[in-house]
């Protein structure tokens, strides 16, 4: 997926096929090895064999909803980051903003991502590591910017970077709907908190 200009704050329905819906609700519910292809394919309304016409195995869907997840949320990030402009503060503002957004509106997804890695086969993990680290070297790279330049000081990047990132990971394990603050005046508080990290507050 690629967003258009002003366009990565903004989030509409799942577009995820039908098969893939029954798979996050139920990998969701009971997780990928509690949930049986049998029992995917009724949420989906589709028998067992008409399921894997679409995706061979349940490995399979996980990796699909994996796949993704991960396209739009670098897509959201790249976005937002070429929108910033050259300011590492601004890149690093846009980029954290569009992480925790993402934690939000995608947490199904993105809580799947997180506590199923485990579940993936070793070559299907180390593709959705490599695009996982591929996201974190892009928050990497800003903080560096910003420290080179003055903008930050924090006294160890790498884990500062580290540590915002998953703090907007973690957002997807807690968030529901209908909290006092709706998204995306939850994304300016942790935004601030993100900012103290690297020392950038100001």
């Amino acid at each position: 997926m690629s967003t258009s200009v002003g366009r990565w704050r903004e989030y509409e329905g799942s577009d995820l096929p039908v098969p893939l819906v029954a798979a996050l609700e139920a990998f969701v519910e009971q997780g990928y090895h509690g949930t049986s292809v049998r029992d995917i394919a009724g949420r989906a309304g589709l028998s067992v064999p008409g399921l894997y016409h679409h995706y061979p195995s349940k490995q399979a869907m996980l990796v699909g909803l994996m796949d993704v997840a991960m396209d739009e949320l670098i897509s959201r990030s790249r976005d937002a980051e070429a929108e910033a402009g050259p300011s590492a503060r601004a890149r690093f503002d846009s980029v954290v903003e569009s992480l925790l957004l993402f934690h939000m509106y995608r947490r199904d997804q993105a809580f799947i991502g997180s506590t199923e890695i485990r579940s993936l086969e070793q070559a299907n993990r180390e593709v959705y590591v490599g695009r996982r680290d591929e996201q974190q070297r892009m928050l990497d790279a800003i903080v560096v910017a910003g420290i080179e330049s003055g903008e930050f000081d924090a006294d160890h990047p790498a884990d500062a970077s580290r540590a915002v990132t998953t703090m907007c990971v973690g957002v997807a394990g807690w968030y529901r709907p209908g909290g006092p603050l709706d998204p995306s005046e939850l994304a300016q508080v942790y935004l601030s908190i993100a900012r103290r990290i690297v020392g950038g507050a100001r």
